[in-house]
């Protein structure tokens, strides 16, 4: 399991440096956005992902990496915003940002190494077009948790979805890097 965590750190690094990267060039602005918008946000990038698996090809010169890189990211937004409430403007500094940005990346850490540990890493096994379907699965869920306000009777709640979507679009970076 020390590849899984070293191969992890590297893969959300990635995701970090773009996340920051755009933090410099937008601010925080995505603090506007409701949690119902970052998981259509989400839904669409993970939609390119499982169209350009069955396509096979792209008009766009962007791949499926991007996307899971903009999966974790948007995933960690969400994570923000269902804590913090959207704002009006861009009300966090790039450091405070960058901060609730690591610990919502380590809280995905930490849910995947326990996961990881009970399940046996068998995630390796799978397709990643696999972790697409079952990202678009949980986007599925989480916009209906969101159309009943919250009011479910046995789900998780909005805020795992993020963190177990988070973790699939890691898992197709690992799986597009190391294999």
């Amino acid at each position: 399991m020390a590849d899984t965590s070293r191969q992890f750190d590297a893969v959300a690094a990635a995701c970090r440096d773009i996340f920051s990267k755009k933090l410099h060039d937008y601010g925080a602005a995505w603090r506007i956005l409701r949690p119902t918008s970052v998981t259509d946000q989400m839904l669409i990038k993970a939609h390119r992902i499982r169209t350009l698996e069955i396509k096979g090809t792209s008009r766009v010169p962007e791949g499926i990496k991007p996307e899971f890189q903009g999966l974790v990211n948007y995933g960690a937004i969400g994570l923000i915003q269902l804590e913090r409430g959207y704002a009006g403007c861009a009300d966090m500094t790039e450091e405070e940002a960058l901060a609730a940005y690591d610990e919502k990346v380590a809280m995905a850490k930490s849910l995947m190494l326990d996961k990881n540990s009970d399940y046996d890493e068998i995630w390796r096994q799978m397709r990643v077009s696999s972790y697409t379907d079952l990202i678009l699965t949980k986007l599925n869920r989480t916009k209906q948790m969101e159309d009943l306000d919250g009011n479910t009777l046995i789900s998780e709640g909005v805020d795992a979805n993020y963190l177990d979507m988070m973790n699939y679009a890691l898992f197709g970076l690992i799986r597009l890097e190391y294999d």
